[in-house]
């Protein structure tokens, strides 16, 4: 059946933002900074991922961090729609349901370089030895 579940591992971005909805619910509003697996030998890529929870647990615990504490979030991805009709606006978020401040991890070592090729050995040797 269907499934809408998202879990994330990362840093918590600068600047956790209330808003007050016209029916009367706080939205708790923050990003979520996310590194990729490195794709390039000299850097890191970091998506920032936006997030909303209605929860009032998890709005006070995120809004007790500093920017760049680590966080592990569960949720689900939504989609909302604003604007009048002739000029809709789509955002996509993670609206999170729980969330958990977890042990920090050191940032990734770069790789070591891999050992330098060896001579190629000829075929008769390689076939004497088995």
């Amino acid at each position: 059946m269907d499934r809408n579940e998202v879990l994330l591992v990362g840093r918590l971005s600068a600047g956790v933002e209330d808003r007050e909805l016209p029916s009367g619910d706080t939205m708790t509003k923050w990003r979520l900074l996310v590194r990729r697996r490195r794709h390039r030998r000299h850097g890191t890529m970091t998506d920032s991922i936006p997030c909303v929870t209605f929860d009032t647990e998890v709005a006070d615990l995120v809004r007790s961090l500093k920017p760049r504490d680590p966080l592990e979030l569960t949720g689900a991805f939504r989609c909302r729609i604003f604007g009048p009709a002739q000029a809709k606006v789509w955002s996509y978020e993670v609206e999170v349901s729980s969330a958990r401040v977890i042990e920090a991890d050191p940032l990734p070592q770069e790789p070591p370089e891999p050992p330098p090729p060896t001579t190629p050995r000829p075929v008769a040797v390689l076939a004497e030895t088995g």
